[in-house]
């Protein structure tokens, strides 16, 4: 590869997406290339903790304003990691009190030009069994409807990006029991 391929991931929670990352990272080194992930919240927060901020969940309460610049400052941090491959793990939008704050805004995507964006989905049902299941991280309950209403949304932001950047999207469904399926299809998507 000549340049490095910036690669955003983006999934709702319980859709499978941090298993998914490392399934993909596997493949990836088998292909002798060098990846690196990096997840956009905890850059923002390393760079809010400098200005005070403790508690990652804070970001989200954050002035828009705020947030926006901690978004560009991770985004200039990301553009310089010159992996082969960089996996961005991120969200395709944030739940703050204005409502649905995009993730991936216009002057985030100039910043880390990406060449790719995969969206992993999973069936709804089996998203809401994944969530309260996981008794490792401290999740919002929520309804089928709503874990519907946040695929279609991401689906929304997903297809901005990629109209906004000009690189391709990929929408992969990650069933139970299918992760290989889904891996493949990712690696094939960005040209390994």
């Amino acid at each position: 590869m000549a340049e490095s391929k910036k690669v955003v991931v983006v999934g709702i929670p319980g859709v499978g997406k941090t298993t998914l990352i490392n399934k993909i990272v596997e493949l990836i080194k088998d292909h002798n290339k060098s990846v690196k992930v990096t997840n956009f919240g905890t850059i923002m927060f390393e760079v809010a903790k400098e200005n005070g901020v403790n508690n990652r969940d804070e970001l989200r309460k954050l002035p828009l304003s705020e947030q926006k610049k901690l978004q560009k400052n991770a985004a200039e941090k990301l553009s310089k990691i010159d992996d082969d491959v960089v996996i961005i793990d991120t969200h395709a939008f944030i739940r703050t009190p204005e409502g649905f704050n995009p993730g991936l805004p216009y002057h985030v995507l100039q910043i880390i030009e990406p060449s790719n964006f995969i969206s992993v989905n999973a069936k709804t049902e089996e998203i809401y069994n994944r969530r309260m299941k996981d008794e490792t991280r401290t999740r919002d309950k929520v309804s089928i409807a709503t874990i519907k209403k946040e695929l279609d949304i991401q689906s929304a932001m997903m297809s901005a990006c990629s109209v906004l950047s000009g690189s391709p999207l990929k929408h992969v469904m990650n069933s139970e029991g299918k992760l290989d399926e889904a891996a493949d299809q990712i690696i094939k998507a960005i040209g390994l």
